[in-house]
């Protein structure tokens, strides 16, 4: 998408990567779900991106956007956002509880022996965590 009024190359950027190219595609999307699909894809836009989305669409600055309208938009994102599920956390990295010198065999240098404590059952009484 060439950048139009109120599009900066960033926001312009991310638009292209949620399949936004050309107006066409954003009058056949509409601000809001533009807005919510660059929200779902990761990104952070802000509000004005939004605004400035609906002034692509109007033919004008973002700023003379009413703000009836601004309210409107703002009221129909919320809604999208709300429906948009928790992002999914990544397995927690294993935490090293304990990092301790092993005498290598052979004079080498000592090799490293990684105590996890939950991870070796002999590490355990019982099987109960403490």
């Amino acid at each position: 998408m060439s950048t139009p009024l109120n599009v900066g190359p960033k926001s312009a950027a991310w638009l292209r990567q949620v399949g936004v190219r050309t107006r066409e595609d954003l009058v056949e999307m509409g601000a809001v779900a533009a807005y919510v699909k660059c929200k779902r894809a990761g990104f952070r836009p802000s509000l004005n991106m939004l605004y400035s989305l609906e002034g692509v669409l109007m033919g004008c600055h973002w700023q003379k956007v009413p703000e009836a309208r601004r309210t409107e938009l703002l009221a129909e994102a919320e809604a999208q956002i709300a429906q948009i599920p928790p992002p999914r956390g990544r397995a927690a990295a294993l935490v090293v509880s304990e990092v301790r010198d092993v005498p290598g065999d052979g004079g080498d240098a000592p090799a490293m022996e990684y105590g996890f404590g939950f991870d070796d059952p002999s590490a355990s009484s019982g099987g109960e965590e403490s």
